[in-house]
């Protein structure tokens, strides 16, 4: 009997910057390894309070819009309440109830559903915390 759940962890470099960081590749290989052709679920979750989870295009310019649209919505400012390190990094705390840091993608005889255009992305906008951690969980 095949398993049917599998389960990984990457860590994640995402600098000093505001970033969107495609993960499409690292789900497509995860999937090779573990799906075997089998249709199921892909779940990826990020345990971060500061960064999310979005299926869009990328290199194209949207993931820069994306980032700028954020900085409109969620201004890097004094307005925040939660105010420990650098200026503005209360917004990033708020950032998941927009962008949640979570995503259930279908998996067709082992291979991602995606769209044309879309990738998996990991959206961070917290310059204070450099390394992050994705989990990728294939129920089939």
């Amino acid at each position: 009997m095949t398993d049917t759940f599998s389960s990984r962890t990457l860590h994640v470099t995402t600098g000093n910057r505001e970033t969107v960081h495609d993960l499409t590749a690292a789900c497509v290989s995860f999937l090779d390894e573990v799906a075997h052709g089998r249709s199921g679920l892909l779940n990826i979750f990020t345990p971060h309070a500061t960064a999310g989870l979005a299926v869009i295009e990328t290199g194209a310019g949207s993931d820069d819009d994306l980032l700028t649209a954020l900085g409109l919505l969620l201004p890097s400012d004094d307005r925040w309440q939660h105010r420990h390190g650098s200026p503005g990094h209360g917004r990033d705390h708020v950032l998941p109830a927009f962008v949640p840091p979570h995503a259930t993608l279908p998996v067709i005889n082992g291979r991602l559903e995606l769209g044309t255009w879309q990738s998996v992305t990991l959206v961070d906008t917290n310059r204070d915390n450099p390394e992050r951690q994705v989990r990728l969980s294939f129920l089939g």
